[in-house]
């Protein structure tokens, strides 16, 4: 075990001193090119009825399989949309953003991060309600159950923030995904990870607990699909910086945005 932590301890240092093109060699004809990331983006999808959902974002298509993306607390934004943009183009597939908050509206931009008693406990009441995980770990699993009802033969998923929490809880016992990946994530949990049955793609920023990263990758390295899964430390990135709090305007957020959703799509075409 400690030689174990040894190397993972390696990894993230690496991942430190790493350069800021980060690109990955890729040799899956399915994702050799990633569109290029635009500061002022058009989202290119549409908003449909899918399964329980009256509005969900929907890109890329027709395929066999399909990808679900869970928003962060903030709801959909062009930033998160271009990101299912890239990963559908890309990868030839469709990708599915429901509304997980409907009825209801997202978390304010602007309140977030809370300064107040007040706004902290809006959070806490938002997390507890109508961002509630344990229920949008249902919603999410009917769902991917509905896209296969529907013809899809296989379904990953991928979230961010509260989303990362939903997407790999979502993970465990008879899931109905074939992968699912998590990037800045929210509420980590070595738990969560020991139950998986499936690949993870694990993406942290410089904000999340390093401490359980590793634990998690230590729990990844011995499940059976050991070889499958992908992770990376983005040391210099911020919570939030591949979803809707992406500064895209800022070259080296930009770049690694750009980086994250190539890996993405990397994942996605060896898991599906």
């Amino acid at each position: 075990m400690i030689g174990r932590v040894r190397t993972l301890v390696h990894h993230l240092n690496k991942s430190k001193m790493a350069t800021a093109s980060h690109m990955i060699h890729n040799t899956n004809a399915a994702c050799c090119s990633i569109p290029p990331v635009q500061s002022e983006y058009t989202p290119k999808g549409a908003f449909k009825s899918v399964g329980d959902f009256k509005k969900v974002y929907v890109t890329g298509g027709p395929s066999d399989n399909a990808i679900v993306c869970v928003y962060d607390i903030f709801g959909f934004f062009p930033q998160t949309q271009q990101g299912a943009d890239m990963i559908a183009t890309t990868l030839k597939t469709t990708v599915y953003m429901p509304d997980f908050f409907e009825p209801n509206a997202p978390f304010p931009s602007e309140n977030f991060p809370p300064t107040t008693d007040e706004g902290k406990k809006s959070l806490q009441e938002f997390f507890g309600g109508t961002a509630n995980p344990g229920e949008a770990v249902k919603k999410l699993t009917a769902f991917a159950q509905a896209l296969k009802s529907g013809g899809a033969k296989k379904v990953s998923a991928y979230g961010f923030c509260w989303g990362g929490k939903v997407s790999l809880v979502s993970g465990g016992e008879s899931t109905p995904f074939e992968s699912v990946a998590i990037v800045h994530p929210a509420m980590l949990s070595v738990g969560d990870a020991e139950k998986l049955t499936v690949p993870l793609g694990i993406y942290i920023s410089k904000d999340e607990p390093t401490d359980e990263y590793i634990k998690i990758l230590n729990v990844l390295a011995k499940k059976p699909f050991a070889t499958k899964n992908d992770n990376k430390y983005y040391s210099n990135m911020f919570h939030g910086w591949a979803a809707a709090r992406a500064d895209l305007k800022v070259q080296d957020n930009k770049e690694e945005f750009e980086n994250l959703y190539t890996r993405l799509a990397e994942f996605f075409s060896k898991t599906l």
